[in-house]
């Protein structure tokens, strides 16, 4: 959530910021900041009324002390007046903060100066790119099709207990997705991040915090009569363990790594570019958090990103990375990079990972702060990465290792799935 002080410092600014994203709505940083002058005022005249009360309540004691009964009469009169002034103004305050929060929430983070212009995925910028040097056979099949010949992802199987988009992984398959889950996790705990294990579900205040509500709220599947959220991304519980938290400047950074099966609507998602594991309601992922004091988040964002490079090359994988332009990243993100693996046999690049910085937004939402060297409260930064998630590196595994005889599994991972082939 943006901060009214950011927004009064330089409201054009703030509007061309937005417009980098595409945000339609500018007209609502002046309403937010003609709401903030309101609630200034009605504070101001709370204030004075309630020190008004405090003057007059010291005085009929003076005037008690001295017998002068109907002066202080008169005097508890007013105050009783002034009580009501108080009530009313203490009423107005909420209503204009309730207002003033509805439509401070509508406005996306700002992104950073980094970020390239442009609307679609087509204008991301690569800012790097391996070689693409895979030697397929003359029948080298698409994924969808080598699941069903080795039967290691089920569809019709999944259809038939859930619904369409929910995989069953068995055999070997299940024991690949399961080796991956190690070894990421194990890859990310020797970088020097606490693994969690968190709910797979929220309440509203977590989804609230992280910036998926108001903003993706259609996307989320969400348990009505709890009013609870399953989660899109383990970054959502992940970060809230400092929601409502002061921490030392000494405890930062703070990182973390979790995996989670991961659930996502995708409403209005068709067609050949989602089809088989190239998207899907419910997925597994591993994730990267972390919160870091504000002058250090963007060099921490870079050392992110190379974590996830190195991940990537070590499963052989041709990949690349994009910076994400202003009309293709997300609501809460400041800058965010994205990695895609490259698939031989579909001929194209799916995104296995988003690594991204919120800078304050996040922790503006949850209030997660620090007390500086000077005892200074600050905003702390998160940050978070998938690292990585699971169906396409599944899918561009066996596509770009697929050989006449069977599937060849990377050497990283063959000590996780106990042999070197499917």
């Amino acid at each position: 959530m943006l901060q009214v002080n950011v927004l009064r410092n330089n409201p054009q600014w703030v509007k061309e910021r937005l417009a980098v994203k595409h945000f339609k709505q500018l007209e609502l940083v002046d309403e937010i900041i003609v709401l903030d002058d309101e609630r200034k005022r009605i504070q101001s005249d709370y204030d004075n009324t309630q020190s008004k009360i405090n003057t007059a309540s010291k005085e009929i004691g003076k005037l008690m002390a001295q017998r002068k009964k109907d002066e202080a009469e008169e005097l508890k009169n007013q105050v009783a007046g002034f009580k009501i002034q108080v009530n009313d103004y203490n009423a107005l305050l909420i209503g204009n903060l309730k207002v003033l929060t509805d439509k401070i929430v509508l406005l996306p983070n700002l992104p950073s100066t980094l970020v390239p212009i442009g609307k679609t995925p087509e204008e991301n910028v690569v800012t790097k790119q391996s070689e693409i040097n895979i030697a397929l056979p003359s029948n080298a099949k698409p994924h969808w099709d080598l699941i069903k010949q080795h039967d290691i992802v089920d569809f019709e199987l999944g259809a038939k207990i859930t619904g369409s988009g929910f995989p069953v992984y068995k055999g070997k398959g299940a024991r690949l997705q399961r080796a991956l889950i190690e070894y990421f996790l194990q890859f990310n705990t020797a970088a020097g991040y606490t693994e969690f294990i968190p709910p797979f579900m929220v309440n509203e205040a977590s989804a609230f915090a992280t910036g998926q509500l108001p903003d993706k709220e259609g996307q989320m599947y969400h348990a009505t009569e709890d009013n609870f959220y399953l989660i899109p991304t383990a970054e959502v519980p992940v970060t809230n363990i400092y929601r409502d938290t002061i921490l030392k400047e000494t405890e930062l950074p703070i990182k973390m790594t979790a995996y989670s099966p991961c659930f996502r609507r995708e409403a209005g998602s068709f067609g050949k570019d989602v089809r088989g594991l190239n998207r899907v309601h419910q997925f597994e992922k591993i994730e990267i958090i972390q919160i870091v004091h504000p002058d250090k988040s963007y060099g921490v964002l870079d050392e992110m990103v190379a974590h996830v490079e190195k991940l990537v090359q070590s499963l052989e994988l041709p990949y690349r990375i994009l910076r994400l332009c202003g009309g293709d990243m997300s609501f809460a993100s400041a800058l965010t990079y994205d990695f895609e693996v490259y698939s031989a046999a579909q001929e194209r690049w799916l995104e296995v990972s988003s690594v991204s910085n919120f800078e304050n937004f996040q922790t503006n939402r949850m209030k997660c702060r620090f007390k500086d060297v000077n005892g200074k409260m600050q905003l702390a930064h998160s940050l978070n990465g998938s690292s990585l998630a699971l169906p396409r590196i599944f899918a561009a595994l066996i596509e770009n290792n697929q050989t006449e005889n069977g599937i060849n599994i990377p050497k990283v991972l063959q000590p996780y799935f106990g042999a070197d082939s499917i």
